[in-house]
């Protein structure tokens, strides 16, 4: 016998990470845009992503939180908060150790994108958004 239930949270979690990636495609190169905008004009790159990703925060929390998970809850921001602080340091560590073989902060950061936006749908669905 077929369950119903299974498949429609099956079809759920398909459709929620469909609207994900396409609002973390949007996140994405906002971040980014900061990024390299900051890191053009001078800033080192690990201060052009600390502010890259304050800057993102709360456009960031709002839209995944409205447009995928569906939530008002303006009080998870403080866990989404937590993901960013670890999602920085990843980022920052990844953008180190691709300088070491010769990959430009630029292309470092790029590359990291997909990685850290899955990690951040796991993340936010696990533990920011699963609470509210």
């Amino acid at each position: 016998m077929i369950n119903f239930r299974i498949l429609a949270f099956r079809e759920l979690i398909k459709l929620q990470f469909i609207k994900f990636l396409f609002v973390g495609l949007i996140n994405s190169l906002f971040g980014y845009g900061c990024f390299a905008l900051l890191f053009y004009i001078g800033f080192h790159y690990s201060l052009a992503l600390l502010l890259a990703t304050i800057s993102g925060v709360i456009f960031n929390f709002k839209s995944i939180g409205l447009l995928v998970f569906a939530s008002h809850n303006n009080r998870l921001i403080f866990r989404f908060v937590g993901f960013y602080a670890i999602g920085y340091s990843i980022n920052v560590v990844g953008i180190k150790a691709f300088n070491y073989v010769g990959v430009t902060p630029y292309i470092s950061a790029a590359i990291l994108i997909l990685p850290l936006a899955l990690l951040s749908y796991l993340f936010n669905r696990r533990f920011v958004f699963n609470y509210d």
